[in-house]
């Protein structure tokens, strides 16, 4: 089933991603990752390929797009730290809700501290979603503060490096890509509609168990 119609909205948004990125350079990633890391749902999984495909362009080098990319995630993770340090416990019951934040998950975060110590912020770095929400719970932990800044960005820069190789590739074989995009429109579209209602509904479910914890 063709879905000729997605085509022009698809390349829309890239063009209008890529053309922030290659306007603002390494700035823009630092800008975007550091979003990220801020709690807000802009998923690395898509800033950091488009950075690739600037690199696979010549626009941006390897290695610096992945440098971005960590310290963006520094950048981003300090306000979410010093708001946990600062606010403590009662920062997370009163607006840990519309941060996706539960007591079980500062639960977890403190199981990881408690097993690997500071080095949990190195391997969190590196995880899907839990990567995203540990720079609070860092801070109501009380994580030693240079430990948790050097374990968050060379954790980032390894997680930055595999992105931004995804998305050399994918800059260097685009060709290849849209032709099998086209093919498989129909299934790529129905997992980005089930990605977006599994959001909305982790969304919800994180909002009840907050509410019941």
């Amino acid at each position: 089933m063709a879905l000729d119609w997605l085509d022009p909205i698809i390349e829309s948004v890239a063009m209008h991603v890529e053309q922030f990125m290659s306007w603002t350079g390494y700035a823009g990633v630092v800008l975007l990752m550091a979003i990220e890391s801020c709690n807000i749902p802009l998923p690395s999984e898509i800033i950091l390929p488009f950075a690739g495909i600037l690199v696979a362009d010549g626009k941006l080098n390897y290695h610096g797009a992945a440098f971005a990319g960590a310290l963006g995630c520094v950048v981003g993770s300090l306000p979410s730290y010093w708001l946990g340090l600062v606010g403590g416990r009662p920062f997370l019951e009163k607006y840990g809700k519309w941060l996706l934040l539960t007591h079980r998950d500062l639960q977890t975060a403190e199981s990881w501290v408690d097993k690997y110590g500071d080095w949990a912020f190195f391997l969190c770095r590196m995880l899907p979603i839990v990567r995203t929400f540990i720079s609070l719970p860092a801070g109501i932990l009380k994580a030693h503060f240079w430990p948790f800044v050097l374990y968050t960005f060379f954790g980032s820069l390894i997680w930055s490096y595999g992105l931004v190789y995804v998305g050399v590739v994918f800059g260097r074989n685009r060709e290849v890509f849209r032709h099998y995009w086209h093919q498989f429109d129909f299934i790529i579209v129905t997992v980005m509609a089930v990605g977006l209602c599994w959001y909305v509904y982790k969304h919800m479910k994180h909002m009840k168990a907050f509410q019941d914890d």
